[in-house]
């Protein structure tokens, strides 16, 4: 086997030493390739103009037909967002002047209330001082005639210890002309 092997690499390299060089460099076969190399760029221009650019082409339209419509969608999506910031900005108005309203409202309602009660409380006030100045007025008539009475009694003792006898109506106009001054 190993002559074999070594029998075909001879033959091998009497075939190499008359052809010199690499078979594509060989002039000789020249037309040969430039023929193959026309059919497939033919070839190749037939397959990439009739199949592969126009899936391409239709897959960048396809592409910018989606980008167009997602701009377009995403323009549509922000006019509404800005509408519905508009909306919520102008229900928050409404709300805020909805709640000052009903302060003022309780405001206004918690100050009638007030009023009345202190008009109320007022008029106790003001019956209860009548009352208190009536009973003064009352205990002052009273405390003058008591006062009267124990100046009359006092000033007739003290006139009975000096010794001299004085009457009941002479010692109580005598204590009236001082009392009026």
């Amino acid at each position: 086997m190993a002559t074999e092997a070594t029998e075909a690499a001879g033959q091998m390299a009497e075939h190499g030493a008359e052809a010199a060089g690499m078979p594509q460099l060989d002039f000789s076969t020249f037309p040969n390739q430039i023929f193959w190399l026309l059919v497939t760029l033919v070839v190749i221009y037939l397959v990439l103009s009739r199949v592969v650019l126009p899936r391409v082409g239709s897959v960048l339209s396809e592409r910018q037909g989606t980008i167009t419509n997602d701009l377009a969608a995403a323009e549509e999506l922000k006019q509404q967002a800005v509408e519905a910031e508009k909306a919520y900005n102008k229900a928050l108005a409404d709300a805020r002047a909805e709640s000052q309203k009903i302060a003022a409202e309780a405001k206004a309602e918690i100050q009638a209330e007030l009023d009345i009660a202190i008009s109320k409380a007022d008029a106790e006030i003001a019956a209860k001082s009548a009352e208190a100045e009536a009973a003064i007025a009352e205990i002052r008539k009273g405390s003058v005639a008591s006062v009267k009475k124990v100046a009359a009694d006092t000033a007739k003792e003290i006139v009975a210890s000096m010794g001299i006898k004085a009457d009941a109506k002479s010692v109580t106009a005598a204590v009236t002309a001082r009392m009026k001054g």
